[in-house]
C-alpha cells in the first residue's frame, strides 16, 4: 500500500517537533530522474528556527549535556538522515544508470563483433565485392514480376523506367528503413555509399574501435558512480551509527527529565530515532522479498501465498501504558504490547482475520507495515484487510473496535482524498494507513507508516488534526 498525494512534498529541512514528511509523488516510478539540489526557502528556514526554539524551550531546565544529546538527536532525525538518505538514494540511482548505460554498449559491441565475424564468413564464401543488398531487392523484384507487366509494375511503385532504376531505388528506401539497433546496418547507414561487403566491413570494425572506446569510458564511469554511492551509504550508515548511540544514551538519562515538557520532547526524538532504526533493519535485512506486484494496492482476497515479507525489525521496547496516551478511548483497557500471538486468527473475542500472515500485502506498501507493526506489538491483525482506506469497514465487520480516539498501537485509517495537516492529501483510490506510536500532550499523534511515496520503510511524521481519522484498536 502507498501513500499517494496529489503533490511532492519534499522534507522539512530542520527541527521539527510538530511535523516531519518523507514522501514522493506516486506509487510507482519507472526510472525517476535523480534528486535536484533543494535550497531552503524562507519559510522552511522559520519553521526550522521556530521548531528549534520550541524544543529549547521544553528543554528549560535541563541539564546542557542532556540538552545537548536531545537536540543533537532531533538534529539527526530531521535534518542530516533524510538529507543523507536522499544523497545515498540519487547516487544508487546514478550508480545503476551509469552501470545499465555501460551493459547496454557492452552489447552493442559484442553485436558488431559478431557481425563482423558474420560478414568474414560470407566474404570466404562468396568474396568481399557482393552487393547483398542489391541482390535481395533485384530477386525480390523479380520474383514480384513473374507473369506481370514489368513495366507497368516498375513505373506504378517508384515511378521507374528501368529494372536497374527499380533496384537502386527500392535499395536505397530499404537502407533509410533499417533498424538502429543493428551496428552493422547501423555503420553501413553511416557510410552512406556502396553497399558492398569490403565496404561494409570497414564501417562494421571503424563501429567497433568507436564502441569499445565508449564501453571503456562508461564502464570507468560506472566503477566511479558505484564508488560514491558507497562513499555516500557509508556517510548515511555513520549518521546513523551516531543516532543510535545518542538515542542509547539519552534513554539511559531520560530519568534525570522532572518537567513533563521535557519529558515529551525526549520521547518523541527517541521515537523517531527507533523508526529510522527500523527502516535501516528492514533495508538491511537479507531475507527480504521483491513482489513483482509491489505498486498493487490489496483490494480483495487473492492466491498471492508465495511472498515472503522481509521480517519484521524486532520490536521496539513498548510505550507504558498511561503514560503516552492523553485522551484515552471509552472503554478501552488494552495493553501495549497486546496478547494476541502472532498470525493468530482469533484473538479479544473476534476473528482477527489473519490467515496468511503478511504474504498477502504488497512489498514496502503502507498495509504491510500497519501489519507488520501491529504484530510487532501483539496486537490483532488481518491478512485481507483491503486498502488503507478499507481498514476500518473491515475490522467493524471482523470484530474489532473502531472509532475517532487514538491510542497507541492503533491503525490510523486515512479516507480516500481525506486532507491530512493541510501537508498532503490521502490517495484519491486507496487512502492511506498508519499505526500511531505516541499520543502527544497537545492531542497530535506520531505515527510510523510505509508506503513507496516515501523514502524509507517505514517513515514517520506527526498529524495534529488527529480526531478526524478513525482508528482500529482491538
Amino acid at each position: 500500500m502507498s501513500r499517494k498525494m496529489t503533490r511532492q512534498v519534499r522534507p522539512i529541512v530542520g527541527l521539527m517537533l510538530a511535523s516531519a514528511m518523507f514522501c514522493a509523488g506516486g506509487v510507482a516510478v519507472v526510472a525517476a530522474p535523480a534528486p535536484q539540489a533543494h535550497a531552503v526557502s524562507m519559510s522552511e528556514y522559520q519553521a526550522k528556527v521556530s521548531n528549534h526554539d520550541k524544543l529549547k524551550s521544553q528543554l528549560v531546565g535541563v541539564s546542557s549535556d542532556l540538552a545537548d544529546t536531545i537536540l543533537q538527536l532531533a538534529d539527526l532525525n530531521d535534518n542530516q538522515i533524510p538529507a543523507a538518505v536522499e544523497a545515498a538514494e540519487s547516487a544508487q540511482q546514478a550508480a545503476e544508470q551509469a552501470q545499465s548505460l555501460a551493459e547496454a554498449t557492452t552489447q552493442r559491441l559484442q553485436a558488431a563483433q559478431q557481425d563482423k565475424a558474420n560478414l568474414e564468413e560470407q566474404i570466404k564464401q562468396t568474396g568481399s565485392d557482393y552487393d547483398d543488398a542489391k541482390a535481395a531487392v533485384a530477386q525480390l523484384a523479380r520474383e514480384s514480376f513473374h507473369g506481370s507487366s514489368t513495366s507497368d509494375v516498375l513505373d506504378f511503385v517508384t515511378d521507374s523506367t528501368t529494372a536497374d532504376d527499380f533496384v537502386n531505388k527500392m535499395q536505397s528506401q530499404a537502407a533509410v528503413t533499417r533498424s538502429e539497433s543493428n551496428a552493422a546496418t547501423d555503420a553501413a547507414n553511416e557510410l552512406n555509399t556502396s553497399m558492398n561487403r569490403k565496404d561494409r566491413l570497414g564501417a562494421i570494425e571503424q563501429k567497433i574501435t568507436q564502441l569499445k572506446e565508449q564501453a571503456d569510458q562508461q564502464a570507468a564511469s560506472a566503477q566511479q558512480a558505484a564508488s560514491e554511492a558507497s562513499a555516500k551509504q557509508t556517510a548515511l550508515q555513520k549518521l546513523r551509527d551516531e543516532g543510535t548511540v545518542k538515542r542509547e544514551k539519552l534513554e539511559s538519562q531520560k530519568s534525570q527529565l522532572t518537567t513533563q515538557s521535557a519529558k515529551e520532547a525526549a520521547d518523541i526524538v527517541a521515537m523517531k530515532s527507533q523508526i529510522d532504526s527500523w527502516n535501516n533493519q528492514y533495508n538491511n535485512s537479507n531475507n527480504a522479498a521483491v513482489n513483482p506486484n509491489n505498486n498493487q494496492q490489496q483490494s480483495r482476497p487473492n492466491n498471492n501465498t508465495n511472498y515472503n515479507p522481509a521480517p519484521a525489525p524486532a520490536p521496539a521496547p513498548a510505550p507504558t501504558p498511561n503514560n503516552n496516551n492523553s485522551g484515552g478511548a471509552s472503554g478501552m483497557n488494552y495493553a501495549v504490547p497486546g496478547n494476541c500471538p502472532a498470525g493468530s486468527g482469533y484473538c479479544y473475542g473476534h476473528n482477527t482475520g489473519n490467515t496468511v500472515g503478511g504474504a498477502a500485502y504488497p512489498s514496502r506498501q503502507c498495509t504491510l507495515w500497519a501489519y507488520l507493526r501491529r504484530s510487532q506489538l501483539s496486537l490483532p491483525v488481518g491478512s485481507y484487510m483491503g486498502n488503507g482506506a478499507d481498514w476500518a469497514n473491515t475490522a467493524r465487520g471482523l470484530g474489532y473496535l473502531v472509532n475517532n480516539t487514538p491510542h497507541v498501537g492503533a491503525a490510523m485509517v486515512f479516507a480516500r482524498g481525506q486532507s491530512v495537516g493541510g501537508h498532503w492529501t490521502a490517495d484519491w483510490q486507496y487512502g492511506h494507513v498508519a499505526v500511531v506510536e505516541r499520543v502527544n500532550a497537545d492531542g497530535s499523534v506520531l505515527i510510523s507508516e510505509g508506503g513507496t511515496g516515501f523514502a524509507t520503510f517505514p517513515a514517520w511524521e506527526t498529524i495534529s488534526n488527529a480526531g478526524a481519522y478513525q482508528y482500529v484498536h482491538y
